[in-house]
């Protein structure tokens, strides 16, 4: 099952500054995500902080278990919506 991460950074209650000390590990939680075939393909969005991960799981609280190992999250300075993706019917037979 495939599962759309759209994570939003909580830049209301916390400053950039704050983001800071937590950059680079929540760059490598994704990266070892990626690695262990959770992460598909990861964004960063473009129109505000936060990024988009694509996330293969048996199921979507699987993937929420996963996202809430991201750092960000586990400080709750950033926020999630899971959506669940299936296969697209115009690309199927006619």
């Amino acid at each position: 099952m495939q599962i759309f991460a759209v994570i939003r950074r909580r830049t209301e209650r916390f400053s950039t500054e704050e983001f800071g000390p937590y950059l680079d590990a929540e760059a490598h939680r994704v990266r070892e995500l990626y690695a262990e075939g959770i992460v598909r393909g990861a964004w960063t969005r473009d129109d505000i902080p936060g990024a988009c991960l694509l996330v293969e799981c048996a199921s979507i609280d699987e993937a929420e278990a996963h996202v809430r190992t991201l750092p960000f999250v586990q400080r709750e300075m950033s926020e999630y919506q899971l959506i669940p993706l299936r296969g697209y019917r115009g690309f199927g037979p006619r």
